[in-house]
């Protein structure tokens, strides 16, 4: 659909208030987008909604509308820019993604350590399973195993540090050469 080549005199004056306010509306909107050639964008889009717009050659005060127009498109795009980055990142991240696991023969290598591991952990004494169970798969703090153990901080420390490092050593029996 073509547009008409003439305009009212409303139309005109609202066009020129625009055209004579240009910079200062792109002003505006840099302001909010904090880039000019955004704003740039922002306040073309005004212009080609205010030549759509049937209700914008009835206007009375043209310049407060055309600012508040550039504004609110402004926020909006801004909205928009936040929420991309948000949700988006660039093609090349992608790449640099780790696939943990991803593989059968990766979950077979992760299945068998973690069974090693299982069978270290039962040739431990029952309180030390219990504590090393309690703070690292629970995340109860080490002064209340204590307490239900009915031994020190220190010891419930201790019994921790030891099944840990039996599990990195089941671990790294597992690891190929």
């Amino acid at each position: 659909m073509h547009e008409p080549l003439f305009c009212t005199t409303e139309e005109s004056s609202l066009i020129q208030a625009f055209l004579d306010n240009r910079t200062t509306l792109i002003k505006i909107a840099a302001r909010i987008t904090g880039c000019r050639s955004r704003a740039e964008d922002v306040v073309q889009d005004a212009f080609f909604r205010l030549r759509r717009s049937p209700s914008a050659a009835s206007i009375r005060g043209h310049l407060s509308y055309l600012y508040q127009t550039v504004r609110n498109l402004a926020i909006d795009h801004y909205r928009k820019q936040v929420s991309e980055k948000r949700y988006y990142s660039p093609e090349e991240d992608g790449f640099n993604v780790a696939l943990h696991g991803a593989s059968p023969e990766a979950l077979h290598l992760n299945q068998a350590t973690l069974e090693v591991i299982a069978e270290q952990l039962t040739q431990l004494p029952e309180r030390t399973q219990y504590a090393f169970e309690m703070y690292c798969l629970h995340g109860i703090p080490q002064k209340v195993i204590a307490s239900e153990l009915g031994v020190s901080p220190t010891l419930v420390n201790f019994m921790i540090r030891d099944a840990v490092q039996l599990c990195r050593q089941a671990g790294d029996c597992t690891t190929p050469a």
